[in-house]
């Protein structure tokens, strides 16, 4: 999942891959704005098939999170 969610990240905000890591924060280490984070949502959305909860959104701070929260996501629709 982690692969996946860095390709998303690094497409949507340009930013270098090595850069991309579980700890990495998207708005402090990534430059992510909040229509950055909308983005960001909406592509991981498209590319996953996957649905974020609104209310789910802000507890998303650092890549993990996004991958923690996707996988917990997807464990689910199994």
């Amino acid at each position: 999942m982690f692969e996946k969610v860095r390709d998303i990240i690094v497409d949507t905000l340009s930013c270098e891959m090595e850069d991309v890591t579980m700890e990495a924060d998207l708005a402090e280490d990534l430059g992510a704005d909040s229509l950055d984070a909308v983005e960001l949502n909406i592509a991981l959305e498209e590319q996953l098939g996957l649905s974020i909860a609104d209310d789910d959104r802000p507890n998303m701070k650092t890549v993990g999170d996004i991958v923690r929260y996707l996988e917990a996501l997807e464990s689910k629709a199994e």
